[in-house]
């Protein structure tokens, strides 16, 4: 029973792959998106997104995602992503940006318990999703 158990955790893994999530009662918020640019010096600005994420009660998906497009970006620099419930941090994570400058962390929404055989949620309901960039300066006048 424990290998049935580990392949059908397996088979979920490869097969399900995405939220900012795939079924239609729940997503992440991109028509909503909060964009800011802070300059940090004279060559290089953070760019901050805060995005909503809501995951429903009856999720069936195991993992989601967080993904960049391809944009600019300062090499050396990690993208750093902050999970909020309401104002209480709940997970945080650094990932590091591909040489097109895009992005993506993926994160276990919901788990097997082995013992119980049960599925427990990790995410459940809605989260606030700040994302952090370093990209290069296009403000001269800094």
């Amino acid at each position: 029973m424990h290998v049935k158990s580990s392949l059908f955790l397996m088979a979920s893994i490869m097969t399900i792959f995405g939220i900012i999530m795939a079924p239609e009662n729940s997503a992440a918020e991109t028509n909503q998106n909060s964009i800011s640019v802070t300059p940090i010096n004279e060559e290089i600005s953070l760019k901050k997104i805060v995005a909503t994420m809501s995951i429903p009660e009856n999720n069936e998906l195991s993992w989601g995602a967080v993904i960049g497009e391809a944009s600019e970006y300062v090499e050396r620099y990690p993208v750093i992503i902050q999970f909020y419930k309401g104002e209480d941090p709940v997970h945080f994570a650094q990932v590091d940006v591909k040489g097109d400058g895009s992005y993506e962390y993926k994160f276990r929404v919901r788990n097997l318990d082995l013992n119980t055989g049960e599925f427990v949620n990790i995410f459940q309901g809605d989260y606030i999703v700040k994302i952090f960039k370093v990209i290069p300066n296009t403000n001269n006048i800094v």
